[in-house]
């Protein structure tokens, strides 16, 4: 009887081949950058240190700049899946490089003229909008073009998702838990957890597009993942805030 089931599994797979080892590349994407922006929002939400938070997201930074590109080909490569090198390079350049760049830039020439409270107070808070919208205008994009692949897959979806939501949750508590085990501050825990439990999915949306196409099953992992991490997010903040009794500080 088990081999007779384990031979329709082989025959019956819940995903093709194919399209199966486009969700894996999604899902190697957005487990392989870590979280950059979205986590001064849950370091806020949980009291957090912002200076400690600061610092984990530059580290998170220069983590994408040098070991992004080779852990993803690493992990694709395990899962054999090849990938052309030289654009995943070139995706990193265009959408991590040159816009940190160009924030370098425009920071010290705006604080050079303006001054620092400008640009905390006036500058910065002039993009709040844009980002949100680009953001919205990009998963609207996608979801236009993978609509059909939703509705008639969405057992797909749930694939897809389950995976990632049991990741995040993992990681968040090993790090909590550890940070709780170290003795920290409830106030360095948190955004710990959060920032490890995190994604860059800005950018792995962007990766997954620029790699496969608008339309692969990578881009559909990755923007499930969008969608995931926020509710997700959202509980492990009040997780944490629940918990804060158990330190000390």
């Amino acid at each position: 009887m088990g081999s007779r089931i384990l031979t329709f599994i082989i025959k019956h797979p819940l995903i093709p081949t194919a399209l199966a080892d486009q969700y894996l590349a999604g899902a190697v994407l957005l487990g392989a950058a870590p979280c950059t922006a979205m986590v001064f929002v849950w370091s806020y939400l949980t009291k957090g240190d912002a200076a400690y938070t600061l610092v984990q997201v530059a580290v998170n930074d220069l983590i994408i700049l040098v070991a992004y590109v080779p852990i993803v080909g690493f992990l694709l490569g395990i899962g054999g899946i090849a990938i052309p090198w030289a654009t995943l390079i070139l995706s990193v350049v265009l959408f991590v490089v040159i816009p940190l760049v160009a924030g370098i830039i425009t920071r010290i020439l705006v604080v050079r003229r303006y001054g620092i409270d400008y640009f905390n107070t006036v500058f910065v808070n002039k993009f709040n909008k844009w980002t949100i919208i680009g953001l919205l205008l990009t998963l609207i994009i996608l979801f236009s073009f993978q609509g059909k692949t939703i509705l008639s897959n969405p057992f797909h979806i749930v694939l897809i998702a389950v995976p990632l939501i049991l990741q995040t949750f993992l990681i968040f508590f090993i790090t909590y838990g550890w940070a709780k085990a170290w003795k920290l501050p409830h106030n360095v825990a948190a955004p710990a957890g959060m920032i490890g439990a995190s994604n860059f999915f800005e950018l792995s949306v962007a990766v997954a597009i620029s790699l496969f196409g608008v339309q692969s099953g990578a881009a559909l992992a990755t923007v499930v993942g969008v969608l995931v991490e926020v509710p997700v997010m959202l509980t492990l903040v009040k997780i944490a805030n629940n918990t804060r009794k158990y330190f000390k500080n």
